[in-house]
């Protein structure tokens, strides 16, 4: 397996950092994340049309790049690291994914050149109340009407969930349990009886809703796949999500890192800078040390998840490495972030510094899609089975 980057992956890779750089500064993130909608609409349709991320990864026959998982990946590791406000990581890594794994031949010439072309921005609804993760996560219920389905629930923790246009949506049959009996569907957001309402969180510079289906009847055309037997699809597009937002893990760890070596470097104590005293270059050696582990982890997952939507040798190895990637990258995150604050004395919860949202965001996607604990027990099942 190759692991050092092209010639075109370390452009993507330096374009995206010189753009982003440029766009999301530290005024940008706070002026976005102050809105209810989490999102200046220029710079996304600046992304769509002046850089067309949203389709590098979405195959060319709809419109897209057709590039693969790990020049995704080079892209979201950057986005991590300036902390980009946008509506990216729901349409692309949750969406477009659905889309691509699951989605009919007419769903995907619909939805995903639309999304090629930034017209549309779409997110995943699945989980509940419960805060679960997995398959028991699907409490929405749908049942059969003639030909048609009738969704009702509620869905919780939906990233963008109250602006995106499009929504997919996981329900499970009446009386199924587990992995049993889930659908999954493609639904227009201002279909009758879907309420979105914003929900405030911890991290601001991402945004989730919570989303209420009240007898919601879509047509046959809108289910995506086999009826009732949706959870292995389901499943592989949350393993691609979380080497995604793995990903973005590690660009923030990288920015911490920086932000704290810059801060020490001019900090004075005791006729100093406090970056030459030996603790605080073991703090961040250790710093380093779990950023650079996490990257081979995520670079690894990139190219198990590249072979995975390719039919490849490694594409049974999905689970494993997506678990390894987010269970290591959630922990490195927080514990830089929290190293970072620690490193930076009292400024660092001060709202004019940027530790604290890089500080949110780690503790918001430690969480996200299942936390360290929950993925490591998924290793160690699949070790042991």
């Amino acid at each position: 397996m190759e692991f050092s980057f092209t010639e075109e992956q370390k452009m993507i890779r330096d374009t995206a950092q010189a753009f982003l750089a440029e766009v999301s500064s530290s005024n940008a993130i706070r002026s976005a994340m102050d809105t209810e909608q989490g999102f200046d609409p220029q710079i996304w349709q600046r992304i769509c049309e002046e850089m067309y991320w949203q389709a590098i990864h979405i195959p060319e026959e709809y419109g897209g790049m057709g590039l693969g998982y790990v020049d995704l990946v080079v892209m979201l590791e950057q986005m991590g690291r300036y902390l980009l406000c946008s509506p990216f990581f729901s349409t692309v890594c949750l969406a477009s994914n659905a889309l691509i794994v699951a989605g009919t031949d007419e769903q995907k010439q619909q939805y995903l050149t639309q999304i090629c072309e930034g017209s549309l921005t779409a997110t995943l609804a699945y989980t509940s109340k419960n805060g679960q993760w997995d398959a028991t996560a699907v409490q929405g219920i749908v049942t059969t009407q003639g030909d048609d389905y009738v969704l009702n629930g509620t869905y919780r923790y939906v990233l963008d969930g109250h602006t995106a246009q499009l929504l997919i949506v996981a329900a499970r049959s009446e009386g199924s349990e587990g992995e049993q009996g889930i659908s999954l569907f493609a639904i227009d957001a201002n279909t009758p009886g879907v309420k979105r309402t914003w929900l405030p969180t911890m991290d601001q510079t991402r945004k989730q809703a919570e989303i209420v289906f009240d007898n919601v009847r879509v047509s046959s055309s809108q289910l995506m796949g086999e009826a009732n037997n949706a959870w292995p699809q389901l499943n592989k597009v949350l393993q691609l999500a979380a080497i995604a937002i793995a990903a973005e893990q590690v660009g923030g760890s990288q920015q911490v890192l920086d932000l704290t070596l810059e801060y020490t470097k001019e900090r004075v104590q005791f006729g100093r800078p406090i970056a030459g005293f030996q603790a605080v270059k073991h703090q961040a050696a250790d710093m380093m040390l779990r950023t650079e582990v996490a990257r081979s982890a995520v670079y690894y997952a990139a190219c198990v998840a590249e072979e995975a939507l390719s039919g490849g040798l490694l594409a049974d190895e999905l689970g494993e490495a997506a678990s390894v990637a987010k269970s290591y990258c959630s922990e490195g995150y927080f514990k830089n972030a929290g190293d970072a604050l620690q490193l930076h004395g009292g400024v660092g919860f001060t709202w004019e510094y940027d530790v604290h949202l890089y500080f949110k965001r780690a503790k918001s996607s430690e969480l996200f899609l299942g936390d360290a604990a929950y993925h490591r027990e998924h290793v160690a099942t699949l070790l042991l089975d």
